[in-house]
């Protein structure tokens, strides 16, 4: 985590660094907010930091984040710049070096009955990402029709943190470098979140494979588009698709021959197949392959795999 270390605070820095290395080698999030002690996430478990890094349940122990740390922390996450991570602001986050996503809440700031920005940012939430090579090996022996043939197209479904942008930037990675499931194939990324390949100046920090080309902090329905008339890809990767755009690009994909892997916040299939553009695209058939994830055996546990005909391929409940 040498890279969001970097961006850090040395107070914040410091306490992360003097947790257990048990502890601080599955963190998954650190919570900042104004005034309060500061909370981690690990495994399965939530803690506060006391100032001498132990882990404690009680609040009142715990290494309080002040006014100076907020103002610290601002200044390096935004290099010292909150205008040049404008568009971000809006979003409610923003993502630094090594695809680490820091969600952030204050004061909103409206115009025209838009979300303009944040002022007033008091809490931070840092999401550790993490590369976990191999993991996509429990998934895409499903997904291809054949060996060496192609690759169906997919939808893995999950609440937040329960590992699918960890599978979607691993099955980028196997599909470039080619598999015993799968031959190498030239692969595409809209990474509108800066999550999957964490680019750094446009290149990748994350493993993706050497076949596969990224367009970094691009709205995944114009970046769809983009890559079909561009760069010919055998297969798209998006992360966490949701509006009627979406949709509509990967109907356009679909179409264009090109093979889309994508996935959907939900806690299942049928909560999934109630959402209208979701559901429209389920009942058309657009996906053959469907995989849902869940924590109930730790971070991508593999709760299941279906066919387009939603019948169940795999029951896996393997974490990894």
């Amino acid at each position: 985590m040498n890279e969001l270390f970097a961006v850090l605070p040395a107070p914040i820095r410091t306490l992360l660094n003097s947790l257990p290395a048990a502890v601080r080698d599955n963190l998954e999030e650190v919570r900042l907010r104004q005034n309060q002690a500061i909370e981690i996430r690990y495994g399965q478990q939530a803690s506060y930091v006391t100032a001498s890094g132990q882990l404690t349940s009680n609040s009142r122990l715990g290494w309080v984040f002040t006014e100076e740390n907020r103002q610290k922390l601002i200044n390096q996450i935004s290099q010292h710049s909150l205008y040049a991570f404008e568009e971000e602001l809006k979003r409610g986050y923003i993502t630094v070096v090594g695809g680490h996503r820091i969600g952030i809440a204050g004061r909103i700031v409206m115009e025209h009955g838009e979300v303009k920005g944040i002022r007033e940012i008091t809490s931070f939430n840092i999401r550790i990402a993490r590369e976990k090579k191999g993991v996509a090996g429990k998934v895409l022996p499903y997904l291809c029709d054949a060996p060496g043939k192609g690759i169906c197209n997919t939808l893995v479904i999950s609440p937040p943190q329960c590992g699918k942008t960890t599978l979607l930037r691993d099955l980028a990675r196997m599909l470039s470098y080619g598999s015993e499931w799968a031959a190498s194939r030239k692969v595409a990324i809209v990474d509108e979140r800066s999550e999957l390949a964490g680019c750094l100046h446009g290149v990748p920090q994350r493993d993706v494979g050497p076949r596969t080309d990224v367009l970094d902090a691009c709205p995944k329905a114009v970046g769809i588009m983009m890559l079909i008339r561009s760069m010919s890809p055998d297969v798209i990767i998006a992360d966490e698709i949701g509006r009627s755009e979406d949709g509509e690009a990967v109907w356009e994909a679909i179409h264009a021959g090109v093979s889309i892997v994508c996935s959907a916040h939900g806690n299942d299939l049928l909560e999934v197949a109630q959402r209208p553009m979701l559901g429209k695209l389920i009942q058309h058939g657009a996906f053959h392959r469907y995989v849902v994830l869940s924590r109930a055996n730790g971070a991508g546990t593999i709760q299941g795999i279906y066919d387009k005909n939603l019948k169940r391929l795999e029951r896996a409940q393997v974490a990894w």
